[in-house]
Order: structure tokens, then C-alpha cells, then sequence
């Protein structure tokens, strides 16, 4: 995958999560800075999400631990846990928020 390539799928994954944060109107402030978007909690605990450029990978660092995911047919996959991006981070909302998070479809 070209470097361009790259980024635009990222990118694209970013701004969906950012989406999807707004419209389950969950009490989940985020701030995108460069290659990293942090999602911050009531409780200001914080689930962080970069680009890894030179691996062609996405990290995720939260409170249950670091995850690494990579572009395998269309989906960004955890390569510890075998989950999808998207689901990992539903998952790590609801233990952050410690309540219900109703995620758009």
C-alpha cells in the first residue's frame, strides 16, 4: 500500500469515528491533532488513536491495553485479538463511559 493510500484510509476511519461519536450522542469529547485522535471521558480517562505511517497501521492505547490493527480485506483487523477496529473501539467507549453508549447503525 503506497503511503497516500495510507492516509486516505485513515483518515477516512478517523472521521468515521468521530461521526459515529456524534451521532450516539455520547458524553465523549475528542480532539484530532495530526496523526492522533484522542477521545477523552467524564472521568478524563482517554482512548487514544494514531497512524503508524512507517508499519501501515493503526494503534489504539486505552485502559485495557495497547491493540495494533492492520488493512486486511477492507477492514482494519486487531492482530492480538482477531477484532475489528470499529467494534474495539464501541467496546472501549462503553468500559470508558462505564454506561450504555447507543451506536448508530
Amino acid at each position: 500500500m503506497k503511503e497516500s493510500e495510507f492516509h486516505q484510509l485513515a483518515d477516512a476511519l478517523l472521521t468515521q469515528i468521530e461521526e459515529m461519536i456524534d451521532e450516539s450522542g455520547a458524553d465523549i469529547d475528542y480532539e484530532a491533532t495530526g496523526n492522533v485522535l484522542t477521545l477523552e471521558f467524564e472521568d478524563r480517562s482517554q482512548i487514544v488513536i494514531n497512524k503508524q505511517e512507517p508499519m501501515r497501521e493503526i494503534w489504539l492505547a486505552s485502559k485495557s491495553g495497547g491493540y495494533h490493527f492492520s488493512l486486511q480485506a477492507d477492514a482494519w483487523i486487531c492482530s492480538k485479538s482477531g477484532l475489528e477496529l470499529i467494534e474495539l473501539v464501541k467496546q472501549e467507549c462503553v468500559k470508558h463511559a462505564n454506561e450504555p453508549i447507543d451506536w448508530p447503525e
